[in-house]
């Protein structure tokens, strides 16, 4: 039974992928940011569980390996996706293109090298990137669920803006790192045999 768990948080993971993507462009009530919100930490958080309890419980299959990393990305890109467009605007087009980019970049060199049956060691630049990424998407979206509405309606455009600057400023940190972690992938150390 205990094997199952890792690949149902998975599961559960792309389950809540178009639940967080209907809540942000199509659900038009009052709290659908909040709902977001929650939608997407509660998919983090599988992320986190079902990695510790593959490694925990030492099992690996092919649906973990192919579906864990796709649906991270697919929710990772819809977050950054929703804070490049109205009425977030708290990020810039530009990282959200770096980011794409780099995933679509590495997502093939991947695929390449499990054709040719190489193995590319882990390094920690992997879970800065993801840390930075998911800390980004969270704050910002804590930011415009919670402390918004908070905001006295005359004074939230002058505060918005400010949040708005400095939250770009972050996101362009978080593509730096991002850049960082893919051209340590592309460096990283390979050995080849199967894995």
């Amino acid at each position: 039974m205990k094997k199952y768990i890792p690949n149902s948080l998975t599961l559960l993971r792309i389950l809540l992928v178009p639940v967080f993507f209907w809540l942000v462009y199509y659900y038009d009530g009052t709290y659908n940011y909040l709902w977001a919100t929650i939608v997407f930490i509660l998919a983090s958080i599988t992320d986190i569980f079902d990695g510790l309890l593959a490694r925990k419980f030492e099992v690996v299959t092919n649906f973990g390996k192919i579906m864990d990393p796709f649906a991270d990305k697919l929710l990772i890109l819809l977050a950054f996706y929703a804070l490049v467009q109205k009425p977030l605007e708290m990020m810039s087009v530009y990282v959200f293109y770096i980011i794409l980019a780099r995933e679509i970049i590495i997502s093939l060199l991947r695929q390449h090298y499990t054709i040719k049956k190489i193995y590319v060691s882990a390094n920690i630049w992997g879970k800065i990137k993801t840390a930075f990424q998911m800390t980004s998407i969270i704050s910002a979206l804590v930011y415009y669920s919670i402390l918004f509405p908070l905001i006295p309606v005359p004074l939230k455009p002058e505060y918005h803006s400010k949040f708005q600057f400095w939250f770009n400023i972050f996101f362009w940190i978080v593509a730096f790192v991002t850049i960082i972690s893919g051209i340590s992938y592309f460096l990283g150390k390979k050995q080849r045999g199967d894995h």
